[in-house]
């Protein structure tokens, strides 16, 4: 009989013999054969894990901070001329504003782009195109080849936000339109780029934008594109495929390749 099978049937035989004599002694000889039989205990051995390595401290990355923009300083007619600015009550915008948003850029760009007005982020910081639509302009700039701190100039129709970003109507527009001017004339750029109907409306007297994008025209001896507002293409993002068209056409003009783009 295997030593299992014996120490099962001694353990049976004890349990009949305590219950029919609770207190009777275990037989010597039963529990030396219990003992003889019962499988030896296996040790437990005790593993000590091994320390966990430590490992070392990861190293301290920065949220991505862009690198800040190089701006070249205004030539000394331009600086006047922002200081004028900065003073202007020509219209009533002047009563609202927070901050004057004269232009920025390279002040001796050959490409320049002109918006309709300010809006609130514009408003606040008094730079040009620095919200959403400030954010896909720099993108559409660099995928042009330029740089949109040091390579090109932005500037807009008014200078002042109108209420609740409107466009802005034609008696602010005419009152700008001269700074506007002085601007252009001060930075001699090769190009102009319209962004959207207004400054397509107050500088050139046409209205269609949608048909009249991509074509080029002339302001005072400059030649000049119209295209989309980028505020537009962000509410339509299908156009931004015809403003990335009208955008190789100004890249030729500088002797650039297009390369086509995603998105």
């Amino acid at each position: 009989m295997r030593k299992a099978d014996l120490f099962d049937e001694i353990i049976f035989r004890l349990r009949e013999s305590a219950a029919h004599e609770p207190t009777a002694q275990i037989d010597p000889d039963l529990l030396q054969a219990l003992m003889s039989a019962a499988p030896p205990r296996e040790e437990k051995k005790i593993i000590t894990p091994a320390p966990a390595p430590v490992a070392p401290a990861p190293e301290t990355i920065p949220l991505y901070a862009p690198e800040p923009p190089v701006r070249k300083p205004l030539a000394g007619s331009l600086q006047a001329l922002a200081q004028t600015v900065q003073n202007c009550q020509n219209c009533p915008l002047c009563s609202t504003r927070k901050n004057v948003v004269f232009g920025d850029g390279n002040p001796n760009a050959e490409l320049m782009f002109i918006g309709e007005g300010p809006g609130e982020s514009e408003d606040e910081q008094g730079l040009p195109f620095v919200g959403r639509a400030g954010e896909l302009l720099t993108r559409m700039i660099g995928a042009m080849g330029f740089d949109r701190w040091n390579d090109v100039y932005i500037a807009n129709i008014v200078k002042c936000r109108p209420p609740g970003n409107r466009n802005p109507e034609e008696g602010e527009a005419r009152a700008c339109l001269s700074y506007l001017d002085q601007q252009i004339e001060l930075v001699k750029p090769k190009v102009l780029v319209l962004l959207g109907a207004v400054p397509l409306l107050y500088l050139l007297n046409m209205r269609g934008i949608m048909r009249l994008h991509g074509n080029w025209f002339e302001y005072k001896g400059i030649k000049t594109l119209p295209t989309f507002h980028p505020a537009y293409l962000l509410r339509n993002p299908p156009m931004k495929a015809e403003a990335w068209k009208d955008l190789q056409i100004v890249m030729r003009e500088f002797g650039k390749t297009p390369q086509k783009r995603n998105g």
